[in-house]
């Protein structure tokens, strides 16, 4: 069930997370390739990843059940 307008559930959590966890390996994949060796630079991962995180969360506070942003829920 998804959440409605001002609310989060369980499964927006879970979901952030992945998203992170995508963005922080599609990141190290990246600069691996950009730089051409196998040094990450944990930090920039790191950022990139809480960004997308929070960035999902902030989305899915800010819609409701049915992905209207800034709308209430039908009654």
């Amino acid at each position: 069930m998804k959440s409605s307008l001002f609310t989060l559930n369980k499964a927006d959590f879970v979901k952030g997370l992945v998203i992170a966890v995508l963005t922080g390996i599609i990141t190290a994949a990246y600069t691996s390739v950009q730089d051409g060796s196998f040094k990450f630079d944990w930090k920039a991962i790191s950022i990139a990843a809480i960004s997308a995180a929070f960035a999902y969360i902030t989305k899915n506070l800010l819609t409701n059940s049915n992905d209207e942003f800034l709308k209430k829920d039908p009654s």
